[in-house]
This record gives structure tokens, sequence and C-alpha cells, in this order.
């Protein structure tokens, strides 16, 4: 598998990402998965009414697209979620858009949300025969603005609710111009309220998390925190990749414009998820950012996590990181 690995890695981190998750599509449908990577016993972890295999699970990102949900969730994750999915398909930003750095555990990454559209995902989701928890990450397009990109999110809610186990608000990728400007007091009320409006019309009763930015400020993260606290919402997801590269030993890297993950990520993201957890301890929490251990995943549980996601650390080391980090 190392072997493998290497010569994914050979081709652009795109490419590389394609053909992996093509080769385990491949390796799926042909049944020869579980020969390559053995199964272990799940320990059933019961959260917000839900019943997970176990705590980790795939954050958004690694299958936009819900096009590998039965290949990935064959390889023993205790979740999957899929997305950032956005109304309409849209390219994302020019190419080169995706860097590695290697010798940090790193990747940056200004992909902005190219996907093929909320219409592709569901018929994805209707005809998935993976049995386990599937939460959808949900945007908005690049071209949309104001009171449409609010719409965007209601668009895209109400064309997955049916078929979510839970949804996640995206409102923190770097790569989509002024959508970080929704963590704002005025702006995260709103779209709240709009959430929370379309849920109580298709009687959504399931968890609904907002996916929030490590470079906000303490002030925001509570206004957010305060305002889930009091709606129908569930809890944060904490959290996304960072602008900041301030911590990379690489200063080629640090004036790069994308949101940087991996390794340099994960005390950032620690950091917050513990601040947040320390002031609201009754607040749900999923933990992403930086896992590329089984220490780093022990960490973010002890921090207040209930579920933890993985993405760069799947992409660097493979599948063999769900049975390093679970056993």
């Amino acid at each position: 598998m190392k072997i493998l690995l290497s010569f994914f890695k050979l081709f652009s981190p795109e490419t590389s990402h394609f053909l992996a998750l093509h080769s385990l599509k491949i390796l799926h449908k042909t049944r020869l998965l579980n020969i390559f990577f053995s199964k272990f016993e799940d320990k059933d972890f019961q959260f917000l009414g839900l019943t997970f295999k176990n705590r980790l699970g795939t954050a958004a990102g690694l299958d936009k697209n819900g096009d590998y949900i039965d290949c990935l969730g064959d390889l023993g994750f205790g979740f999957l979620e899929v997305g950032t999915v956005t109304p309409l398909p849209q390219p994302g930003n020019p190419k080169p858009r995706v860097f590695r750095l290697s010798n940090e555990n790193a990747v940056i990454n200004r992909l902005g949300f190219n996907n093929k559209g909320v219409d592709h995902l569901v018929n994805n989701l209707k005809n998935r025969k993976y049995k386990g928890i599937v939460g959808v990450n949900i945007g908005a397009n690049k071209s949309s603005k104001g009171q449409q990109r609010i719409n965007d999110y209601i668009t895209c809610f109400s064309k997955v609710a049916e078929f979510a186990d839970y949804i996640t608000i995206n409102i923190s990728s770097p790569n989509t111009p002024g959508l970080r400007n929704l963590h704002s007091d005025e702006n995260i009320k709103n779209l709240i309220d709009a959430i929370e409006q379309c849920a109580i019309a298709l009687n959504f009763v399931r968890p609904i998390f907002i996916k929030i930015s490590p470079d906000e400020s303490t002030e925001t993260i509570k206004s957010i925190s305060e305002h889930i606290l009091i709606s129908k919402l569930t809890g944060l997801l904490v959290s996304n990749t960072t602008i900041k590269k301030d911590m990379l030993e690489n200063s080629k890297f640090k004036d790069l414009d994308g949101g940087l993950s991996g390794s340099p990520l994960m005390e950032k993201s620690t950091e917050l998820l513990n601040s947040v957890n320390n002031e609201y301890p009754n607040l749900p929490i999923i933990g992403a950012g930086g896992v590329m251990t089984k220490e780093d995943f022990n960490k973010k549980i002890e921090s207040g996590a209930s579920l933890v996601q993985i993405y760069t650390g799947f992409i660097i080391h493979g599948p063999k990181i769900i049975k390093d980090i679970l056993n």
C-alpha cells in the first residue's frame, strides 16, 4: 500500500486524489477492498439520537459529490460527511489550487467549493448502499451575494434533508470570497433564523451543525454559540482550515493563498475546540483539523469533541490511518 500511495503522489494533488478514490471504488465493486483493508470490530457510539459505528469520520471535501460513499463506508469509518455542495454546479477556482507540504504533513487548498451541484449529490444519497451515518455539508455558490447567499443554503438544505442523517452549514471556507462574513452577529442570526424556519417547515429533527473558522475572534465564536443554544440548531463543527500560516517552517508557503490543513492546524483548531467546550459544555461539538495520529484523535475527544473527522491525514497516510486510530 505504501508503494501505491507513493505512486499516486507522482501526480498533481487533485489527480492523485481522484486516482486514489477511484481505485477504492473499483476495489469495492470487485469485492476486493477488504482483502487490502481488514475490518475491525465496531464500537457503537450513541450521539444525538444517532448510532455511529465509531467516533471517527470523514470531513467534508474528501468526497464532495457523494461519488464514493459506499467504498469509503466499507473502510470502517464510523460516519461520513459529504460535500461541500452548492445549489448549482461550479468549477471552483483556477488551477493549481492544491499544494502539498510533504515535510510538514500539510496541505494548502483554494479549491473554492468545486462540485457537481446538489442534485447530483442527492441522486448519490438516494442510491447509496452504505447503511452508516452520512452527514451533508452545504454551502453557497460563489456568484451569490447577500440574501441570495442565504437562499442558497435553504435550497441545499431543502433538497438534502430527506436523505441526510445530519446537516452541516459551512460558513467557514476561506476560498469563497466573503463567505466568512457570515460569522458576524447580524449575518449569523439571519442565517440561523432562515435555517431554523426551513427545518421546522420540513419537520427536520436531526442534528444541524455550523462549521466555523479557527481564525475568528473569541467574541465572534461566543456569539455564534449563543445563537445556536437558543435555536433549533444543534452544535458546532470545529474547525475548518486556517488562513494563518505563520506556524509553517517553509517560508515559501507562508504567503500562499488558501486554507491550511494537516499537522500545523492541530494545535490551533484544538485550542478553539477546548475553549468552546469549556465555555459551553452542553453544546455538542464535532472536532476536525489536523488529526494525523491516534494521539491527535484522543486529544480532540479529551478537548470536548464527541465525534472526530479526518481528511488530510487520510490523504497523506491512506486508509491504514483508520485502523491506526481506532485500534
